[in-house]
């Protein structure tokens, strides 16, 4: 009965995995398996904890860099969030600074600063983002 528990854990854990497309929680589901074997063979539950935890990590940290560079080497990886907005052209609101500005990004109002060293961008032109750091995107003059 105990390793039914293991068995829908592992099942819940794929399911999750479906949404992250991280390989994160595959793996863990791969122990959580490994556990729920170990328990329908008469392991007490601390050794299926163990047998979980242990096949969890090796999965984790041995074979998920393995999988991942495969798959990027298949084709683009798809960025999402912030990473997303990397390359795309925004509209100064703000005089740009290193140290402070506002663009409009995506529909929305994002701070915004110049590399350093870079020459302050004026009001009213378009640029490029050429990396998002922390909540500000740093972007540069677009060249035509």
């Amino acid at each position: 009965m105990d390793s039914l528990w293991w068995f829908i854990a592992a099942l819940a854990l794929g399911i999750a995995e479906v949404f992250t497309l991280d390989l994160t929680l595959l793996m863990f589901a791969g122990g959580a398996l490994a556990g729920g074997i170990a328990a329908a063979l008469g392991a007490p539950l601390w050794v299926s904890i163990l047998v979980a935890a242990g096949v969890s990590a090796l999965l984790l940290f041995a074979l998920r860099p393995y999988l991942l560079k495969h798959l990027r080497l298949r084709g683009p990886v798809a960025e999402t969030n912030a990473a997303r907005l990397v390359g795309m052209e925004a509209f100064t609101l703000d005089e740009i600074t290193e140290r402070s500005g506002r663009v409009k990004l995506a529909g929305e109002v994002w701070t915004a600063r110049t590399r350093d060293d870079a020459p302050t961008l004026p009001e009213g032109v378009e640029v490029v983002v050429v990396e998002i750091k922390g909540a500000a995107a740093i972007v540069a003059e677009k060249e035509e």
